[in-house]
Order: structure tokens, then C-alpha cells, then sequence
């Protein structure tokens, strides 16, 4: 999908890793938006309950919209946004809907919309940084998916898998910016992350100490 990588330089780096904190910042949105809907579905006291209010609401606002854009996977969004520009809110959409459903009890699912996320975000990038438009999109594919479920490493493999090995350094340094600026977050909730990453809440807690 990604046919042009520009030749690496410290200028370039610096946009990678611009990029690749918006990423970790997208990945941060949808595990905080996760947990607070289902916060707010837990007020529900009926379990099975929640995921068919939750589905109505859904039905609603799918009909709000006008279209089944945001549905199902979305692959052919993501494949097209390797290749020609997307709606700037495409990507929010589909983090507050999958955010959404997901809270309201419905199980699994995160992958993909994860990679329609980063997809769609990083496709959007190029209106203001200035690399490939391809590039920007496959950087936001893992990284965001990285960020999100803690697997930084594993998603670099996965961008020279998909993508080629002429972009490992771009997919290194995009995941690790991602990674580190996602917080102590995750899509799932028990996972214990073994590498040491910034914490939102130690600052927020340091900060009023002061």
C-alpha cells in the first residue's frame, strides 16, 4: 500500500514523531471514551439491558447520520485511505461510535475499527505535515492499534509485514512516540504493560500536590 518512503532525515524524524504522538493521543481518546461509557451504561442495572439501549441509541444516530459509513468493519474505508483524502472527522466518528458500543456491553471488536482510526487520522495529517500521504495513513494503522493495546514492538513487525522494511525506521519511531504519550491505558482492561510508560494520573496527582 505504501509505495513512496522519503529518505530519512532528522526533519522528517521530527514529523514522525509529531506524528506518532497525535496517534498516542487518538489511542488515549478512545481507552478514556471506553471506559466512560461504560461507566455510564453501569447505571443500567440490568446487565442485558444495556446493550439494547445502547443499540437503539446506535440505530439513532446511524439514522441521524444518514449513513452506514461508520458501521462493520470499515476495510474499504481504510484500503481507500492509503490512496485518496478523507472526511477530517471521519476519524473521531468511529472512535466515539466503537467507543460507544463497546461501552454499552457489546464484546470484541476493537482491532479493526482501531486500524480505521489510525488510517483515517494519519490520512488527514498530511494536510500539515509533510510526508506521503500513504506513509502517514500506515503509521496511524499500527500506531494507533500499538498505543491502544500496548504493543508497540509487535506493531513495528506488523508495519514491515504489511507495508515493507523500508519503513522500519518510521514505523519504530511512530510507535514508540504513540506508545509513551497513550498513558497507562489499554483496550483491555486486566493487561499488565511490562515497559514503563507516562502516566496521566501521576501528574494530574503531582500537580495538585503542588
Amino acid at each position: 500500500m505504501i509505495s513512496i518512503f522519503p529518505d530519512f532525515s532528522f526533519l522528517n524524524l521530527i514529523w514522525t514523531i509529531l506524528a506518532g504522538i497525535l496517534f498516542g493521543l487518538a489511542a488515549l481518546v478512545f481507552s478514556w471514551s471506553k471506559i466512560g461509557f461504560t461507566k455510564l451504561f453501569n447505571f443500567i442495572p440490568t446487565p442485558y439491558l444495556r446493550p439494547f439501549i445502547g443499540g437503539i441509541i446506535l440505530l439513532g444516530i446511524v439514522l441521524l447520520i444518514g449513513n452506514t459509513k461508520y458501521l462493520g468493519l470499515g476495510i474499504p474505508i481504510i484500503s481507500d485511505s492509503f490512496l485518496n483524502h478523507q472526511t477530517n472527522y471521519d476519524f473521531i466518528i468511529k472512535l466515539l461510535l466503537t467507543a460507544f458500543t463497546l461501552g454499552a456491553g457489546f464484546k470484541g471488536g476493537e482491532a479493526t475499527p482501531l486500524f480505521f482510526i489510525g488510517a483515517t487520522l494519519g490520512n488527514i495529517l498530511i494536510w500539515f505535515i509533510p510526508l506521503p500521504m500513504a506513509l502517514l495513513a500506515g503509521l496511524g494503522f499500527i500506531s494507533v492499534f500499538g498505543a491502544a493495546t500496548n504493543t508497540p514492538i509487535a506493531c513495528v513487525f506488523m508495519g514491515i509485514e504489511l507495508f515493507g522494511i523500508e519503513g522500519a525506521v518510521y514505523y519504530t519511531f511512530a510507535c514508540a512516540s504513540a506508545f509513551i504519550i497513550s498513558g497507562r491505558t489499554s483496550v483491555y482492561a486486566t493487561q499488565q504493560p511490562l515497559l514503563k510508560k507516562f502516566s496521566y494520573k501521576s501528574l494530574l496527582k503531582t500537580t495538585r500536590e503542588k
